[in-house]
C-alpha cells in the first residue's frame, strides 16, 4: 500500500509538470523510481512508459479542446517516425538488458539521460543555432530519433523533445511542448504494443498499473490546465528548473549505481 500511494503521488506531480513543460513526466518519474529502488530497472522503465503514455492522451485532448492547433501533416510524419523509433528503442533496451544485466542497463540509461538533460538546458538558454526546416523528411527523422531515445530511456521523451523542436523547426516553447507530448504518445504506444506482442505485459502487477493509469490521467489534466494559464516565459522557467533538479537527481543515481 505504501508503494502504491508514493507511486501515485510521484506520478501525479511529475505528469502535471511534464505536461506543462512538454517533458512528459517520465524524465522525473524514472530517476525518482530509481532513487526509491523498489522495483528493477525493466519494471521501472515500463511503469514510467505507461504513465507518460496515458498522460500524453489526457494532456493532448485537453490542449486541443483549449484551442491549440496542430499541423496534421507534420504531426503525421512525426507520428510515423516516433512509432518506428519507439519500437527500435524498446528492442535496443531489451538487448542491453539481456547482454549486460540490470545494473549496467541502468548505468547506461542514467549516463544518456544526464547528457540529454545537459543538451536540453543549453538549448533552453538558446546556446544552439535555431533552424526553420520545413521538409517533411525532417519531421520523420526527428520523430524516429526522439522515439528511439525516449523508448530506450523509459522517460517518454523528456526535455530533448522540446529542445529538438525549437532548434530544428524554430517553434516557440509553448507550441514545442504540445508537439512533444504528441510525439510521446506515439513512441510510448509503440513500446507498449511491442511488450504486449512479446508477452511481457503479464509480468507486471495489474493493481499497480491501475494506480499508475489513474494518477497519469489526473496529472495530464492538471498539467494541461496550467499550460493554458502560464505564459511562454513562465513555461521556459518551469522547463529549466525541472531540468536542473532532475539533472541533480540523475547524477546522484549515477554515483549510487557506480558505488554499489
Amino acid at each position: 500500500m505504501e508503494q502504491k500511494i508514493l507511486y501515485f503521488l510521484v506520478i501525479i506531480v511529475a505528469n502535471a509538470i511534464g505536461a506543462v513543460s512538454g517533458m512528459g513526466g517520465g524524465v522525473i518519474i524514472k530517476p525518482v523510481f530509481d532513487f526509491i529502488a523498489w522495483d528493477n530497472v525493466a519494471t521501472i522503465s515500463f511503469y514510467s512508459s505507461v504513465a507518460v503514455f496515458v498522460m500524453s492522451i489526457s494532456s493532448t485532448v485537453r490542449q486541443i479542446q483549449s484551442g491549440q492547433k496542430l499541423k496534421v501533416m507534420e504531426l503525421s510524419y512525426l507520428a510515423i517516425g516516433s512509432i518506428f523509433g519507439g519500437y527500435i528503442g524498446s528492442l535496443l533496451f531489451d538487448c542491453l538488458l539481456v547482454l549486460s544485466g540490470s545494473r549496467i542497463a541502468q548505468f547506461v540509461q542514467v549516463i544518456i539521460t544526464v547528457l540529454m538533460l545537459l543538451f536540453a538546458l543549453l538549448a533552453s538558454k538558446k546556446f544552439f543555432k535555431q533552424y526553420n526546416f520545413i521538409h517533411k523528411t525532417w519531421y520523420f527523422f526527428c520523430g524516429f530519433l526522439l522515439g528511439a531515445i525516449s523508448s530506450f530511456l523509459g522517460i517518454g521523451g523528456g526535455p530533448i523533445n522540446v529542445s529538438f523542436f525549437i532548434i530544428l523547426f524554430g517553434l516557440p516553447i509553448k507550441k514545442a511542448t504540445v508537439y512533444s507530448i504528441a510525439t510521446i504518445f506515439f513512441s510510448q504506444l509503440s513500446k507498449i504494443i511491442s511488450l504486449v506482442l512479446i508477452s511481457k505485459f503479464n509480468q507486471y502487477d495489474s493493481r499497480m498499473l491501475m494506480v499508475i493509469i489513474i494518477a497519469a490521467i489526473f496529472g495530464g489534466i492538471f498539467g494541461a490546465k496550467f499550460s493554458k494559464i502560464l505564459s511562454e516565459d513562465k513555461i521556459a522557467i518551469v522547463f529549466q528548473l525541472v531540468v536542473v533538479a532532475v539533472l541533480a537527481l540523475n547524477i546522484y543515481n549515477l554515483f549510487a549505481v557506480v558505488l554499489e
